[in-house]
């Protein structure tokens, strides 16, 4: 049994390395919350001006489910920006 935990762990990380959707989800707002609703409004077009800032009023919220790499990445650079602490998961 001893064997098998190291070759599990290896398994584990490969997978987190491959993961290619990501949540791109708000921790904080921050300060500036009117940056951060815009931001979010730019990044996620379906959601409305009261749900942008319901969201950001209630972090943490994901912005985006599910994003390719290269968006949730630009997402997060995007709301950094705007003064959110930002988490990719």
């Amino acid at each position: 049994p001893m064997a098998a935990a190291p070759a599990a762990a290896a398994g584990a990380e490969a997978a987190v390395e491959e993961k290619s959707e990501y949540n791109v989800v708000i921790t904080a707002a921050g300060d500036k919350k009117i940056n951060v609703i815009k931001a979010v409004r730019e990044i996620n077009q379906n959601l409305g001006l009261k749900d942008a800032k319901d969201l950001v009023d209630n972090a943490p919220g994901a912005v985006l489910e599910n994003a390719q790499k290269e968006a949730a990445e630009e997402a997060k650079k995007k709301l950094e920006e705007a003064g959110a602490t930002v988490e990719l998961q």
